[in-house]
């Protein structure tokens, strides 16, 4: 049943161009959405960046950031509003297309966090300079609050660093900032691959920048440059590592770091297609009952060493193994029937020489023994009786 909506309001009105919501509203992050209609609402008022920010509860980073986007897509036109006290004079930061993203809620004064995160007093060592030593191996090189503050005047890296607090719902920290300074200027990550980055750990639960910091690095070692490779990798690496935790019976978890350690081993290292992977870890279940990727780990590096390249290899070892079995007299459950069977036939094991029982036994019978010193008992007690 159709409807038909009234506006409460019928004067004074704003009245907003059709175009406007038809191309641009629905691809638009909501909240600069809100700062254009404040702009429309106020057009031809000289009105400030603090006064936007005031009425509409913004910080003033974000509504430099929806006033750059608007003008950009040539929606507004004209002198920008003006700034107040210390920030006048600062030109609108860039807002890409990228934050039309849907992303996390954002926390209170993300933007002025992430000013106040890097405006710390530089170490007299570092003058705009990364420092050449590390806190230890493993370590990423340190980088000075002057760096960091430098790259802030990049509007990729400043795009960056909203982009993620919002993914991550969190107000970064010093460090957090030289991490992404790290990855973005260090390792050469573009700002649109750390944005997939962000949002691929977001998504599986992890907003600890150290668990990001290790993807991160690597992905840069497996020589990933771009976002759709980043994408096929992650997409390969959930099917391997779920087969092999459903061949294990673990359904409840995701592979643990060191699991999924000699994953990557068995696939990347070892090159060893999915059906030999499942084939370790079925025999693993088979032989112990119970997942052990230690024990696949020994199978399949002993499969790597005897040059297995396809299941065909694996049944050939199969059948030379049987073969060598026999030769040496079955296998153990075999061997330990037929010892058992000899010693039945032999009456029992007295008669049954073997490495631990080669040598004369004993023939006293204590039980007649213990008999006859009974019956001496008895008559003694008969004869002073």
């Amino acid at each position: 049943m159709g409807m038909t909506w009234k506006d409460r309001w019928s004067v004074p009105a704003t009245a907003v161009a059709d175009e406007f919501i038809d191309r641009y509203m629905a691809g638009a992050n909501g909240e600069y959405v809100k700062v254009y209609l404040y702009i429309l609402r106020h057009q031809g008022e000289e009105i400030t960046i603090e006064a936007i920010a005031d009425a509409l509860d913004h910080t003033e980073s974000d509504v430099r950031r929806a006033v750059s986007y608007w003008e950009k897509l040539g929606i507004l036109s004209g002198d920008s509003p003006k700034e107040t006290g210390a920030a006048e004079g600062r030109q609108p930061e860039r807002a890409g297309l990228q934050e039309q993203k849907a992303c996390p809620p954002r926390p209170a004064a993300s933007e002025n966090a992430i000013e106040s995160a890097v405006a710390v007093a530089p170490s007299p060592s570092l003058t705009g300079e990364r420092r050449e030593e590390t806190a230890g191996e493993g370590e990423v090189p340190v980088y000075s609050a002057a760096q960091v503050n430098r790259l802030c005047g990049d509007e990729d890296f400043s795009q960056l660093l909203y982009i993620a607090q919002k993914y991550m719902n969190k107000v970064f920290t010093p460090r957090d900032c030289q991490v992404f300074a790290y990855l973005y200027e260090g390792l050469g990550m573009s700002s649109e691959l750390l944005e997939y980055l962000v949002e691929y750990c977001a998504q599986n639960g992890h907003t600890s920048m150290r668990y990001l910091e290790t993807v991160a690095i690597s992905w840069h070692g497996r020589g990933i440059k771009t976002s759709d490779e980043a994408r096929e990798l992650g997409a390969a690496y959930t099917k391997d590592s779920f087969a092999v935790m459903r061949a294990f019976g673990i359904n409840s978890r995701k592979a643990a770091l060191p699991e999924q350690a000699l994953i990557d081993k068995w696939f990347k290292d070892y090159g060893f297609t999915r059906e030999i992977v499942l084939e370790a870890c079925s025999r693993t279940i088979t032989a112990i009952h119970s997942p052990s990727f230690q024990y696949a780990d020994r199978i399949l590096t002993e499969w790597k060493k005897a040059g297995v390249k396809s299941f065909e290899d694996i049944k050939a070892m199969d059948t030379r193994r049987q073969a060598l079995i026999q030769e040496n007299g079955g296998d153990k459950e075999t061997r330990l029937k037929r010892y058992n069977s000899a010693a039945k036939e032999g009456g029992g094991r007295k008669g049954t020489p073997n490495q631990f029982h080669n040598f004369k036994q004993r023939d006293t019978d204590y039980d007649a023994l213990v008999l006859k010193q009974v019956k001496e008992w008895v008559g003694g007690e008969r004869t002073r009786t």
